[in-house]
């Protein structure tokens, strides 16, 4: 395993703030290394130190003979004038590119296809174009270049769900041949575990190093930090010994010798200072009636394009639902239509009394207007005070709790970094104390910690929660279930959740005939749907509501079903001392699964029938 790049007691100071303090690593052949770290924390200076982009103040960067770098910021460099073509494959010859699998394989999962459909042709400028499609060109540009050291900062900001799968399939296809490596910075937990070997936290200006993906860091992390609290616990205890010892009267202090003063100040030399850590707090929420929203045969169309089709949807207290779908498939559209911002073309909206709606935007534009605003004067706009934990908190302690302390209270808010925007706006929805919380895209800018704080809200968040993500672990880890809307204006219930959905768009796009009205899986089709495909006349209004019936009757058998199996394995648990009960209870769950298999498939023939 030779060394591509290596980095050796490299130090780099900002002002004050040490961003790299004596780092040493080295990036090995055969790598595949996701970075991580709180916003701020020096991530993308490690990248651009890596790169040859930034010089440290201190320290050697050393790189092996014929070692290429290719690196994928998160500025935009592309040249508004040239043509996709120009700026994805340069001078490489049309025979070359295109009889190269590694190329057609980009080419296929960004640009849409070997003409570039998606980009509006090889020879459409990249003027015009949005964030989002030049950020597609970029990384399809430094795939395609193939370099020995692919560094990649957020890659999978811009990309769907199916695009976020893609990316790592091909890293991991390409990037695992042992003359290259990939070193990757991102929030996207899955994408970390799907992709890296190797992972390096970033941390007050350290790198620390876990064998694996994100799983494995962070279960080496928790393991780190048990040690650690056995060694502070360890300290402690002396240190209490030891201020007894130095505190038995004021005779006794002045003749105490030097070395047992000494002891003492060794053992407090190494006691780090208070972390300055992001704690979002369990807000209370008014109380939720029966009726939450209601959409009802609901359709929205939108320059002459219908986003939602006929769409009914009853949200229920408690609904935890995750949406994902290609971008541009109406997912926006769809929480504003529930929220009441979206007029709706035909159809109604109904909103139970009591419901109380907090909605996070993937924009901050809600802050533009308080741009010359100090951050507290922004969250005392909303509360001056809460109530948590029966305790009365003041808005300057709610700022310092989620991460603004000292004089970041008192910055300009138009002066805040993408991520601090981010939790400034998140802190104002909470104060607002909402019992509906629509989150849409809520990873952007977020940083794994802070993500992770704020799953463990809403753990414990009583209200309804729907989130839009292409963050499949987020969707995964806070939603009770998940629903894909697929481009043809319906809401498609997904019983094997995200991994169902890239199911189907799989299919979508081998039968392109039937890409408008995307069925399940083909190992799920019914006879019925086969031979609707092979021309048959399409279900009638009569089978259509029928089938819809039959849905809403499994759905409600599934989630019994559901609560069986919770209740199953908790007596599993109780009974893990007893043999004999244990096997029954398993045996037990067994049929319940196997039930739940038919009445998902039952499900899926319904679904297809239903369109």
């Amino acid at each position: 395993m030779a060394n591509l790049i290596s980095v050796e007691r490299a130090t780099l100071v900002y002002g004050t703030n040490h961003v790299l303090d004596e780092v040493s690593l080295g990036v090995n052949t055969g790598a595949r290394i996701g970075v991580v770290g709180r916003n701020g924390g020096g991530k993308s200076t490690l990248m651009k130190v890596l790169g040859a982009v930034t010089e440290p103040d201190a320290g050697r960067i050393t790189r092996a003979g014929g070692t290429t770098v290719g690196m994928l910021t998160q500025a935009d460099t592309l040249d508004p004038e040239a043509t996709v073509r120009d700026s994805v494959l340069g001078d490489v010859p049309e025979h070359v590119w295109a009889g190269d699998p590694r190329i057609r394989d980009v080419i296929d999962g960004l640009l849409g296809g070997l003409d570039a459909a998606a980009m509006g042709g090889w020879d459409s400028t990249i003027g015009p174009k949005s964030g989002g499609e030049r950020r597609r060109l970029a990384l399809a540009k430094v795939l395609v270049d193939n370099p020995t050291v692919l560094l990649l900062d957020e890659p999978t900001n811009h990309l769907d769900v199916e695009g976020v799968a893609w990316l790592a399939d091909h890293l991991v296809k390409h990037r695992a041949s042992p003359d290259n490596a990939v070193v990757t910075i991102t929030h996207d937990r899955w994408f970390l575990d799907a992709v890296s070997t190797l992972t390096w936290e970033v941390v007050d200006g350290r790198v620390e190093m876990y064998e694996g993906g994100y799983a494995a860091y962070v279960l080496a992390k928790a393991e780190r930090e048990r040690i650690a609290q056995v060694t502070a616990e360890r300290r402690n205890n002396l240190l209490r010994k030891e201020l007894a010892w130095l505190r038995r009267g004021a005779p006794a202090r002045t003749s105490k010798p030097k070395f047992r003063i000494d002891a003492a100040n060794a053992l407090i030399a190494d006691e780090p200072a208070p972390r300055d850590g992001v704690e979002l707090m369990k807000f209370a929420t008014t109380r939720l009636g029966k009726d939450v929203i209601d959409l009802l045969n609901a359709t929205v169309e939108v320059g002459g394009r219908t986003l939602l089709d006929g769409i009914t949807w009853q949200l229920a207290p408690g609904d935890r639902v995750g949406i994902v779908g290609v971008n541009g498939a109406g997912k926006s559209t769809l929480l504003r239509a529930l929220a009441g911002t979206q007029p709706l073309t035909s159809g109604k909206r109904k909103e139970g009394v009591t419901v109380k709606v907090g909605y996070l935007t993937q924009e901050v534009r809600e802050l533009d207007q308080m741009r010359d605003w100090r951050v507290i004067e922004a969250i005392e706009d909303v509360r001056t005070t809460t109530v948590l934990d029966g305790k009365d908190v003041s808005a300057s302690q709610l700022a310092k709790r989620l991460g603004f302390s000292g004089g970041r209270q008192q910055s300009r808010v138009g002066d805040l970094s993408g991520g601090e925007r981010r939790r400034l706006q998140i802190l104002r929805i909470l104060l607002d104390e909402p019992n509906v919380l629509f989150l849409d895209e809520p990873t952007n800018d977020l940083d794994i910690e802070t993500l992770t704080q704020l799953e463990d809200l809403l753990d414990g968040w009583a209200g309804t929660l729907l989130v839009v993500s292409h963050d499949r672990y987020l969707l995964e880890r806070i939603a009770d279930r998940q629903v894909a809307l697929l481009g043809d204006g319906r809401v498609r219930e997904l019983p094997g959740g995200v991994e169902q959905y890239l199911e189907l768009r799989a299919a979508a796009q081998a039968q392109p005939s039937r890409a408008t009205s995307v069925g399940p899986a083909p190992s799920a089709t019914s006879a019925g749907s086969s031979e609707a495909a092979n021309g048959a006349p399409a279900p009638s209004a009569a089978d259509v509501r029928e089938a819809r019936k039959t849905m809403a009757k499994i759905e409600k058998q599934l989630q019994r079903l559901a609560e069986k199996e919770e209740r199953l394995h908790a007596a599993m648990a109780d009974a893990a001392a007893d043999h004999a009960k244990a096997l029954e209870l398993n045996n037990d769950l067994r049929a319940i699964v196997d039930e739940r298999e038919v009445l998902e498939l039952e499900w899926l023939e319904a679904a297809d029938i239903a369109g």
